[in-house]
């Protein structure tokens, strides 16, 4: 039983489901479901549509450069099969997957990382500029405390003036 992946999203298409689309020069296109069938024939490119996994990889959303990937290779050459070396490719197979879930769990947690101080900024920056929505502009004159304290910033003088003084 071979699963065939979909030509635009890259999901599974199991014997028996999808869509099968052949063009005259005899290339065959595999769909998991009509909605990406329907995106080939509007000439959509898979790369720029959010949900397909080529925008997702694209954008670093998922794991491109995995070495586990290559076990997902289509290959073509007959393989004679031996009880042993299947039963050593299945036990190899569930390591495999052990490997990636937890390399994509570190891939997430690394995009996740960088949030959190992102957020925090944008948050006092969005609380900076509508300060006066929370307070009164004349509590805030009267009250400096409920202002956010300013970030200073050391000014370094421009290199022309520092030559022009010596």
């Amino acid at each position: 039983m071979r699963i065939e992946k979909c030509w635009f999203c890259s999901s599974a298409v199991y014997p028996g489901h999808g869509i099968q689309f052949v063009r005259n020069d005899a290339k065959i296109f595999r769909f998991c479901r009509s909605k990406c069938h329907k995106n080939f024939k509007m000439k959509r490119n898979p790369r720029k549509v959010k949900w397909t996994k080529a925008y997702r990889r694209l954008h670093g959303k998922d794991m491109t450069q995995d070495s586990t990937f290559e076990f997902e290779r289509k290959r073509n050459r007959p393989e004679r099969y031996d009880r042993n070396v299947t039963e050593n490719t299945l036990k190899a197979i569930k390591t495999i997957d052990k490997v990636r879930s937890r390399r994509e769990a570190k891939h997430i947690e690394r995009r996740k990382k960088g949030k959190k101080g992102q957020l925090m900024r944008e948050a006092v920056k969005e609380l900076e500029q509508s300060i006066n929505l929370v307070k009164a502009p004349a509590v805030l004159s009267e009250d400096p405390s409920l202002t956010l304290p300013k970030i200073m910033v050391k000014a370094s003088q421009p290199q022309e003036s520092q030559r022009m003084e010596e």
